[in-house]
C-alpha cells in the first residue's frame, strides 16, 4: 500500500487532481449495485440498489450498501444517477436516502415512475427531489457534467451514465446488452458511445454478469414466441410470475392475451401500483376491457383469464409464493393451470423457486421455467457484446463491476485480450478507493471498510455480523436457559438451577441428560460461591456456567446450544 500512495503522490503533482471512484456496492456480489464518482468537492453516485439475502442471513429482509464512506461528505454530493428501475439499482433508495440528506435523484421517465411508487410506500417522496433526464442531456454540477446515453436491457428507458471530469471521462454502462429488436422499439445508440470513444474514455465501468457466456445474449423478442406458444396450448388458466418493475414483459403477455381473448388480472402489491404508474406514462398499454379485478377472477372462464404476479424468485411474502403455499386470499391452484416463471433465479435464491415449483405441481400445476422452456432472456452482455462496448468506447482504463468475482476477474482478461494494458486494468472490491488520470495510471489508493447494511423489519443498520452469527447458533444448535434463584443478602441458591431447553433436544426424552446438566451447574456455583456470601461476582459465576456447562454438553452429546444463564436475586 506504502507504493501504491507514492504512485498516488507523483500522479498528483505531476498532472493535477485524478477523478475518484469508490464502488459501495455491486462488486463480487450480484445486487445493491452504488458506485461514487468524485472528483474536487463534487461527488456523483449512480445507482442505489439493494440485494435479497442468502440463507445464512437469518431474519434479514433486505441488504443495502455501506454508504459510512460519505457519512461525512453529504454537502459533496450533487446527486444520484440512476441507470434503470431494477430492485438491485433503486430497491436501496428509500432507506438511503435520509442517510444521505435526500441529494437529488436523476432518473429516466419510466425510472422515476418507478422510484415514485417505491418512495410514495415509504412516505418519504414528500421529501425527494426527483429529476427526469433523456438521453444525451447534460447536468452540470459543480466541477461535473453528468449526462446519458440509451442501451437496451430487459426493462424499457435503460441508460449509460457519463460522468465528465477535467481529469476525463467516466462512462458507467449500467446493466446492458444489445437488442436489435427490442419490444419497446428502442435500440442503443451505439452511434452515441462511438462518438464518446472518439471524444477519449478515461474508465469504462462494464457490467461483468454474462461475461463467462460466449456469442450474444438474445433479444427480448425471442420471448414473444415462447409465450405464443404457451397460449396457443394452454386449455386453463395461465398464471405468469415475474419482477414487479419487467414492464416490457408483462406488455409482452398482456399482447399474448389480446391475441387469444383472456382477460388479465394483476396479482400483488408492488405489480399492481407498477402497472398502473407504467400505463399513466404510456410505457404500458392495455385493451380497453381487458384488465379485470383480482376480486373477479372466479367469475371468468379459466380458458379466458391470465393472472400476472410477483413472487418469480421465491419471496417468502410474494403472491405466488402464498400461491403455491396454498394461502393466498384469492388465487387458488386449479388442476390445468399453467404457472410460468419467467425469470431466473438470482444465485441464492434457486431453494425458494424450487420449493415453490415443487408445491404448484403438488397442487396439479404445469410449471413452466427457464430451465426447460426459454420463458426469460437475460438483460446483461455476454462476451461478443462486451468486447462490442470496449471497441466502441476504447477506453484508457477498465474497471469491471456488476459481477462476483470470478467474473470481474474475467471481465479483465476479455479487456486485455481487446488490447487494454494488464495495469490499465483494476479488479476491486467494495470500499476500494480507486484513482485514475490520463498520465499517472490508475491505483487503489486505499480501502474503507465496505459490509453489507442489514434490514429487519423497520429497522435499518441495527442487526450485524454479532446477531446473525447469533442467529445462526439458535438456528443450528438451540438454546439452554439456565435459571438459578438466589438470596440477595446471603448470595446463596435457593431454587434450582431449572434448566429450559429451546431447539436443543426435547426435555422429555432428556430427562437424565438435563438432570445431570443441573448438577453440573449447581457444583460450578456452590464451588464459586462458598464461603463468599454476598460478595460473589455473579457476572463471573455466569461466565463459569456457560463454560462448564458448555464443554458438558459437548463431550456428551457434540453439540454447541447457545447457553444463557440467569441469576434471580430475591
Amino acid at each position: 500500500m506504502r507504493n501504491t500512495h507514492t504512485v498516488t503522490q507523483r500522479t498528483n503533482k505531476r498532472n493535477g487532481q485524478p477523478v475518484r471512484l469508490v464502488p459501495l456496492g455491486g462488486l463480487g456480489e450480484i445486487g445493491k449495485n452504488m458506485m461514487a464518482i468524485e472528483y474536487g468537492s463534487d461527488i456523483a453516485i449512480i445507482d442505489a440498489g439493494l440485494m435479497f439475502p442468502d440463507e445464512e442471513m437469518l431474519g434479514v429482509d433486505l441488504v443495502l450498501p455501506d454508504t459510512t464512506y460519505l457519512a461525512d461528505k453529504l454537502d459533496r454530493i450533487r446527486g444520484i444517477f440512476i441507470t434503470h428501475g431494477h430492485e438491485d439499482h433503486i430497491g436501496g433508495l428509500p432507506y438511503l436516502l435520509p442517510r444521505l440528506g435526500f441529494p437529488p435523484i436523476y432518473a429516466a421517465k419510466l425510472t422515476n415512475g418507478l422510484i415514485t411508487v417505491k418512495l410514495r410506500e415509504q412516505r418519504i417522496l414528500d421529501r425527494a427531489t426527483l429529476i427526469e433526464i433523456e438521453p444525451g442531456q447534460t447536468i452540470a454540477l459543480g466541477q461535473l457534467r453528468v449526462s446519458s446515453v440509451r442501451v437496451n436491457h430487459s426493462i424499457p428507458d435503460a441508460l449509460a451514465i457519463v460522468v465528465k471530469t477535467p481529469a476525463g471521462t467516466v462512462v458507467h454502462t449500467g446493466d446492458y446488452k444489445f437488442d436489435y429488436t427490442p419490444v419497446d422499439q428502442a435500440p442503443a445508440d451505439i452511434g452515441g458511445l462511438a462518438r464518446l470513444g472518439d471524444e477519449g474514455v478515461l474508465v469504462l465501468c462494464g457490467d461483468s454478469t454474462r461475461v463467462e457466456s460466449a456469442g450474444h445474449t438474445p433479444s427480448e423478442a425471442v420471448i414473444v414466441e415462447t409465450f405464443d406458444e404457451i397460449f396457443s396450448h394452454a386449455e386453463g388458466r395461465i398464471l405468469v410470475a415475474t419482477f414487479a418493475s419487467l414492464i416490457s414483459r408483462v406488455q409482452m403477455v398482456v399482447n399474448a392475451a389480446a391475441k387469444y381473448g383472456r382477460q388479465v388480472a394483476l396479482v400483488g402489491r408492488s405489480m399492481v401500483n407498477n402497472a398502473q404508474m407504467a400505463t399513466e406514462l404510456g410505457y404500458l398499454s392495455l385493451p380497453v376491457g381487458m384488465l379485470i379485478r383480482a376480486e373477479d377472477i372466479n367469475a371468468v372462464a379459466p380458458s379466458k383469464l391470465v393472472i400476472i404476479c410477483t413472487g418469480s424468485q421465491g419471496e417468502p411474502t410474494s403472491a405466488l409464493t402464498r400461491i403455491a403455499n396454498s394461502d393466498h386470499r384469492l388465487v387458488q391452484i386449479q388442476p390445468g393451470d399453467t404457472v410460468v416463471l419467467s425469470s431466473t433465479p438470482i444465485v441464492g435464491n434457486e431453494r425458494a423457486v424450487y420449493h415453490n415449483i415443487d408445491n404448484l405441481m403438488r397442487q396439479g400445476a404445469t410449471v413452466l421455467h427457464q430451465g426447460i422452456m426459454r420463458v426469460h432472456v437475460s438483460g446483461h452482455a455476454s462476451r461478443e457484446e462486451l468486447q462490442l462496448m470496449l471497441a466502441l468506447l476504447r477506453p484508457r482504463y477498465v474497471v469491471p463491476v456488476h459481477g462476483e468475482y470470478r467474473m470481474l476477474a474475467q471481465h479483465a482478461q476479455l479487456a486485455v485480450k481487446m488490447g487494454v494494458p494488464p495495469e490499465h486494468v483494476v479488479v476491486a472490491q467494495d470500499g476500494d478507493i480507486i484513482e485514475a488520470s490520463r498520465d499517472g495510471g490508475i491505483v487503489i489508493v486505499d480501502h474503507m471498510p465496505c459490509g453489507n447494511v442489514y434490514v429487519d423489519g423497520s429497522g435499518v443498520g441495527d442487526i450485524g455480523q454479532v446477531v446473525l452469527r447469533d442467529r445462526r447458533v439458535l438456528s443450528r444448535d438451540g438454546i439452554l436457559v439456565v435459571v438459578v434463584t438466589v438470596d440477595s443478602e446471603t448470595g446463596q441458591p435457593l431454587a434450582g438451577p431449572d434448566i429450559i431447553s429451546r431447539g436443543f433436544v426435547y426435555e422429555r426424552e432428556s430427562e437424565h441428560l438435563l438432570e445431570s446438566a443441573r448438577g453440573v451447574v449447581s457444583a460450578a456455583i456452590s464451588k464459586h460461591t462458598q464461603g463468599r456470601a454476598h460478595t460473589a461476582d455473579w457476572n463471573y459465576i455466569k461466565n463459569k456456567i456457560r463454560d462448564t456447562l458448555g464443554e458438558f454438553l459437548y463431550e456428551q452429546i457434540k453439540r454447541r446450544p447457545m447457553i444463557l444463564p440467569l441469576v434471580v436475586e430475591v
